[in-house]
């Protein structure tokens, strides 16, 4: 079998900006889309007898409060307005609004309750002097949910759907729920589970898939899968979703072109987004001739071959028909490519 390999590492830096009162995505790029990447992320389980939560810090300023259930959960969250204000007197609003008692101090903790997270920004003294910020996400533990998940479920494929045309790179996909149109996400992360080598994603501009590119060589045997993690928010609500595979088990050549015929010999190319050299990336292909008028895709055929050769000699009696060709990755087998054709 032809094998990938798994080693090169890229990065591309996220820009997520956290205003007092919203949390809103930087597009200020050259291509003006969001780049992502994996920030340091700390876990620290807290709790009392009765409800266990944690906290994981998801990037800068972004905190993901962990709770079993949505419903009569309370929980103390640690922040800080940062060590430059040390000995200044700080005071404490939640989105846009002064906490009442008044909430002073650089560390300090703020109860959660339910689901009412927030936008908790320090000030300098009574002024009101933006300092700092934090947001607090709350996100239900697995196999809990309130309501309607932000991203629709398909039985075959379910909240993330990956495809590709090569093993360099991939485009995976999601599709929000009717009544969580408005919903954003917040980071993407791609990497190779054990190898920890992260890839390199670029957010679609409608905010309904990303496309990444993998920097490691495909030429050597692809050991660990991909793993795709994407966080998604709604006010302060936060869902995380995850999508595991291997490049080989998504990888579907694209569409072949120049097909070109003269009733009995006909021939095409190799894709142009398939991996060079074509000889070891090696396609197979399947020939199928139909009657006129019928679909590539009927199983009424009058003929149906496999060759490794980009050209194909019919020796058939009937002369009015369709000729149908794609292709699959030779070694993997995997899913075939669009049908190309000509009557």
């Amino acid at each position: 079998m032809r094998s990938l390999c798994r080693h090169a590492e890229h990065r591309r830096a996220s820009h997520l900006i956290c205003c007092p009162h919203r949390i809103i995505t930087s597009t200020c790029s050259k291509m003006h889309a969001l780049f992502l990447m994996v920030l340091c992320a700390g876990l620290w389980p807290v709790g009392s007898s009765s409800i266990e939560y944690s906290i994981e810090a998801l990037m800068d300023n972004v905190l993901a409060l962990k709770v079993r259930h949505g419903v009569a959960t309370k929980a103390s969250v640690p922040l800080s307005c940062g060590e430059a204000y040390e000995n200044q007197r700080v005071l404490w609003k939640k989105n846009g609004e002064w906490i009442n008692p008044p909430l002073e101090g650089n560390q300090v903790q703020v109860e959660v309750k339910e689901m009412d997270g927030g936008n908790y920004t320090c000030h300098l003294g009574p002024d009101g002097d933006y300092l700092n910020h934090t947001v607090i996400l709350v996100q239900l533990e697995s196999g809990h949910k309130i309501g309607q998940d932000i991203l629709t479920e398909q039985s075959d494929i379910g909240h993330i759907h990956c495809s590709a045309y090569n093993y360099s790179s991939f485009h995976c996909t999601w599709k929000r729920s009717k009544l969580r149109e408005s919903a954003s996400v917040l980071l993407v992360r791609a990497e190779r589970q054990s190898s920890y080598s992260e890839i390199s994603c670029e957010l679609d501009a409608d905010g309904s898939g990303i496309h990444c590119q993998d920097a490691s060589c495909p030429h050597k045997e692809e050991q660990h899968r991909i793993r795709l993690i994407v966080y998604i928010y709604i006010g302060y609500y936060l869902e995380v979703y995850t999508r595991l595979f291997y490049l080989r088990d998504i990888v579907r050549p694209d569409a072949l072109p120049n097909l070109r015929g003269n009733k009995k010999e006909f021939s095409w190319s190799h894709p142009d987004s398939w991996e060079k050299p074509c000889t070891y990336f090696a396609l197979q292909f399947q020939v199928k001739v139909v009657k006129k008028g019928l679909s590539c895709d009927s199983t009424e055929h009058i003929m149906l071959e496999e060759t490794p050769e980009t050209k194909y000699e019919l020796n058939i009696k009937t002369k009015k028909y369709t000729f149908c060709v794609r292709a699959q990755d030779k070694h993997t087998q995997g899913p075939f490519s669009p049908w190309s054709f000509c009557t």
